[in-house]
């Protein structure tokens, strides 16, 4: 039988300082070991909806599947995942199928969609899975690393070498996402599993708070803070606003516990 890690999260969604309405969604269900951020775009409504919609749909699948996994998926299995990293793939592809339509369906959500980054830990390991620029990083043994890579116009520059970091943090384009549910019917995710160790946390969070904090200063936070978790969310929420507050800011963690502390 696989051993299942004892997690703890908890998660904040802050409008910001200058943003008139909240458009990132967060989903916090320690029942089905899943935890999401999604950061909406297309303005009005729509981008609230766009996210609301992604992780509801997300976590409606997972549940079901959980449930009970005798059923028709939907877009197939991916004989290169795991059956759990294709329940989570297949979670984010019914999601974009979802908030496509939508889009079509009524003009007042047209162009609309969401960033998505998820962690699911079902059992041992934690499958991560990502479209756009909100992130996963995991803190262990005191050093905070990203998981994910940003689908982002100013990440693909600084791949290439074509402008410096410190550019990249105040490009005027630095917002344009190139990948995104809603985009597109054929949605390119990114996947990845990773082990879990006691001790380790988990950080997924919208740009809205590393568009204003420094890695460095979330490591820091992460260091002073990781043994209360709300008080680490609400820290991290307060130094985006300080820093400027000028996007929604949404910050989940996710911690494993020891066996004897869960």
């Amino acid at each position: 039988m696989t051993h299942r890690i004892k997690l703890a999260a908890c998660g904040i969604s802050d409008c910001g300082k200058r943003r008139p309405h909240n458009e990132d969604s967060i989903l916090v269900a320690e029942d089905l070991c899943l935890f999401l951020v999604a950061d909406g775009m297309g303005g009005h409504a729509a981008g609230e909806v766009a996210s609301r919609t992604a992780v509801q749909s997300v976590r409606d699948f997972i549940s079901q599947a959980t449930i009970d996994r005798d059923f028709t998926w939907p877009f197939g299995m991916n004989e290169q995942y795991s059956p759990n990293e294709n329940i989570l793939l297949t979670g984010f592809l019914i999601a974009n199928r979802r908030v496509c339509r939508m889009a079509e369906e009524n003009t007042q959500y047209s162009g609309m969609g969401t960033t998505l980054a998820a962690i699911y830990a079902p059992n041992s390991h934690v499958h991560i899975a990502h479209v756009g620029d909100s992130r996963v990083y995991r803190l262990r043994s005191g050093e905070l690393g990203a998981l994910t890579v940003d689908h982002s116009w100013v990440n693909e520059q600084l791949q290439r070498n074509i402008i410096t970091e410190d550019e990249a943090r105040t490009h005027r384009w630095r917002n344009i996402i190139t990948r995104a549910l809603g985009n597109r019917a054929d949605l390119e995710v990114d996947l990845k599993t990773v082990d879990a160790l006691p001790g380790d946390v988990f950080l997924i969070c919208s740009d809205g708070l590393t568009g204003m904090v420094e890695d460095e200063k979330i490591q820091k936070i992460l260091l002073d803070k990781d043994d209360d978790l709300q008080a680490c969310c609400q820290k991290l929420v307060d130094a985006s606003n300080q820093a400027g507050g000028i996007d929604n800011i949404s910050v989940v963690l996710v911690k494993v516990l020891d066996d004897e502390n869960a």
